[in-house]
């Protein structure tokens, strides 16, 4: 939001209730700091900030600064510049502990006013178009990405809808496709399938309506629900969910771990398993979990009140041929070693056949990704519309679906294996 936008919208608001408001915004432009005073001299009653040593570029405008503007002046907040600084010295120190995930953000941007991506999203798409290869053309995927939030009706970009508009974004970069492309009700697409659950209305009916065209050509058919998503759904059994997942991971489920479990299935059953291999990880500090040990270094661990463990990182011996490192340490005084993967060798590159172009009968990948499911076996009849396989990159899954009837004759992918971009995955007859 531009500062004089802020002056109106809030001016307005004031003028048609007294209800207290609450400004929210991130500073990707680098002008936030001038929306929020602007929004604060309208009469906004409430602004979000950031400490200093976590602010400005995608997250919230310079608390610190915004207090000492404000100094002095009708609406002074009263806050003691000495104590946020003190605070903000802290977070500088824990932010240092994470510099591995830093975004190379620098700066402020001005090409959000022309993509509108919040400021949250901003950065997980970079990392998403690095991961997929597309690191160097990432303004053609901000261009893109406006280019799609036209052709999905300008839609509001809020979580999840946000992700709908980055994961066709991303898909169109990697495939090569434009916008008249994808409209193009003779070209076949492979949807990503947030795009698929977007316009089968699993996130709602969008204030405009959808685009009557692209929403058929994107469900093939699929009738799309007209009522709130929620309209649809049976009435939750919490406890069948409790026992179902209590089944899968061979354990009591307490009402925080079901909780867990109901928001975000996947990902619970996943740490859960995690857990149960590498034991309560949460407990090492920050540095060590992410960096590990020096030789000689010492460490306390406190499992539980009254339980310590002392490890003493003793040293490595080299890589043997599977791919295995020996690590030597001492646990409470005691020699031990153990053997574990060595994460920093090259993996063996599988170098695949491409998909021929144009050619309907050879279905390849349209971007780099981990073939998640396979829907088909050799020898199996399919028609044209059919789901062949479904790939995965960076929390987007897309189905790969059949252009042609036919015979699958050969699958070059198992689930599970890495695939590039035109990776040629299933051969049809």
């Amino acid at each position: 939001l531009k500062p004089a936008a802020a002056s109106k919208l809030i001016a307005t608001l004031r003028e048609e209730t007294d209800l207290p408001i609450h400004f929210h915004t991130h500073d990707t432009s680098g002008v936030a700091s001038a929306t929020v005073l602007a929004a604060v001299e309208a009469g906004v009653d409430c602004v979000d900030a950031a400490m200093d040593a976590f602010s400005g570029t995608t997250s919230q405008p310079c608390l610190g600064s915004l207090v000492a503007a404000l100094k002095g002046g009708e609406r002074d907040p009263g806050f003691d510049a000495k104590t946020i600084r003190e605070i903000s010295f802290y977070w500088e120190a824990v932010r240092a502990q994470y510099r591995a995930f830093e975004s190379d953000l620098r700066s402020g941007a001005s090409e959000v006013y022309l993509h509108e991506m919040p400021g949250g999203q901003f950065t997980n798409l970079k990392e998403q178009a690095r991961s997929l290869g597309l690191q160097s053309r990432w303004h053609e995927v901000a261009q893109t990405y406006a280019d799609v939030n036209q052709m999905f009706g300008d839609i509001v970009k809020v979580t999840p809808s946000s992700k709908v508009v980055g994961d066709m974004a991303l898909s169109m970069v990697s495939s090569g496709l434009s916008r008249q492309d994808v409209e193009d009700p003779e070209r076949e697409v492979a949807f990503p399938e947030s795009v698929v659950g977007f316009f089968a209305g699993d996130l709602g009916q969008p204030p405009g309506g959808f685009p009557k065209e692209l929403q058929a050509k994107v469900l093939k058919g699929r009738k799309p629900m007209d009522k709130r998503p929620g309209a649809y759904l049976e009435p939750a059994d919490i406890e069948a969910a409790r026992q179902e997942v209590a089944k899968e991971l061979e354990m009591e489920i307490d009402d925080f771990q079901l909780a867990s479990y109901l928001m975000y299935p996947k990902v619970f059953v996943e740490f859960m398993r995690a857990q149960a291999i590498y034991g309560p990880t949460s407990v090492l500090p920050t540095p060590v979990y992410f960096y590990g040990l020096g030789d000689g270094d010492e460490l306390m661990v406190d499992l539980s009140k009254g339980f310590t463990l002392v490890l003493r990182y003793l040293g490595r011996a080299e890589t043997n041929a599977k791919g295995m490192v020996r690590v030597f340490f001492e646990l409470n005084g005691q020699p031990r070693s153990v053997f574990v993967p060595d994460r920093h060798m090259a993996g063996e590159i599988i170098v695949r056949a491409k998909a021929e172009e144009g050619n309907a009968k050879q279905v390849g990948a349209p971007m780099p990704g981990v073939v998640s499911t396979l829907a088909v076996k050799t020898g199996q009849q399919v028609t044209a519309g059919d789901v062949l396989l479904s790939i995965e990159a960076m929390k987007m899954e897309t189905a790969i679906h059949c252009e042609v009837d036919g015979v699958v004759v050969e699958i070059l992918a198992q689930p599970g294996d890495q695939v590039d971009a035109k990776d040629l995955l299933v051969r049809i007859e």
